[in-house]
């Protein structure tokens, strides 16, 4: 599971849910929509309302985190084996255990979000993003021991991993006081996207070079390179989110059904400088409406 794939399917997904993440904050910033508890829009109360409902990103989690789960199971030679029968007994494949406790912890998140939004009486906001922020300690808790025996270039793309997760845990709780805040959350999807790239980008620097032949860790050059393509991602991504805000927001502002219904209300009652220019008047009463029937029926020859 340390391989390649070990690296670039865990580095997709966080990479995805960056982007959903995105197209969440963006739309939130451009209609004036609260963060966490975004409107949505009218529909029907029939057998499929319940549909819009579910929790979708929690299940995600729940989905990737079981597959990956599964997955590393089959990779082990020997199934899920904890110690050898050895005298004294030893403890065999560290990392892929350590893997197996990462991918068990993201589907507990989602476990957290489908309990939160489907099985409580009122959505607890504060307790998703609690679990998250814990689950993020003990990962970067494991990152720190899963480097303990490496060195050059992969102890730098490590590194820089860690540097990531650090920082996402830093945002993470900051949110835990300041749960809707547009910037905190803008971070957060950034990170997000820079964790997915990056462990894509790690599956291709040790296990896939695009040279065909291995990076060098005697080799500075090398590892001074491996901070110049971390540095480069992060450029990537940033002009990544820049250009989604620039189609979330043409999508918005011409197809969206509620940005349609905000411009016709607009055009009802339109204010200018010097006041209303044109106003909507009440509905006139039964009594205002029989009057105006006589007066019709008395001016008809």
């Amino acid at each position: 599971m340390g391989k390649f794939n070990g690296h670039v399917y865990p580095g997709l997904y966080l990479f995805s849910y960056g982007l959903y993440q995105a197209t969440v904050v963006f739309k939130a910033i451009i209609v004036n929509d609260p963060l966490l508890h975004p409107s949505c829009p009218p529909r029907d109360k029939g057998r499929w309302a319940r549909l819009w409902d579910i929790s979708y990103r929690g299940w995600m989690k729940i989905m990737t985190g079981s597959i990956l789960t599964v997955y590393v199971v089959f990779c082990l030679d020997d199934g899920t084996v904890f110690m050898n029968k050895n005298q004294p007994p030893r403890f065999m494949y560290p990392k892929e255990w350590q893997h197996l406790t990462m991918f068990t912890l993201l589907t507990l998140s989602g476990c957290v979000d489908v309990m939160s939004k489907n099985l409580l009486p009122q959505r607890c906001v504060l307790l998703e993003k609690g679990a998250l922020v814990l689950i993020f300690y003990l990962l970067l808790t494991l990152f720190v021991s899963h480097v303990q025996n490496s060195t050059g270039v992969e102890l730098q793309v490590h590194c820089l991993l860690m540097l990531v997760v650090f920082l996402l845990m830093l945002v993470l709780t900051i949110e835990l006081w300041a749960p809707d805040t547009f910037h905190l959350s803008l971070i957060e999807t950034f990170l997000f996207l820079m964790m997915g790239s990056w462990l894509v980008q790690a599956g291709f620097i040790l296990y896939r070079p695009v040279t065909g032949y291995p990076w060098q860790d005697d080799d500075i050059s090398d590892i001074m390179f491996v901070t110049t393509f971390f540095c480069w991602h992060g450029m990537v991504n940033a002009l990544c989110l820049l250009g989604l805000y620039g189609i979330s927001s043409f999508w918005h502002r011409c197809y969206s059904p509620s940005s349609k219904l905000t411009r016709s209300k607009e055009a009802l009652y339109y204010t200018g400088t010097e006041g209303p220019l044109y106003k909507l008047l009440p509905e006139m009463g039964p009594s205002e409406k029989e009057d105006q029937a006589r007066l019709l029926a008395e001016s008809s020859p």
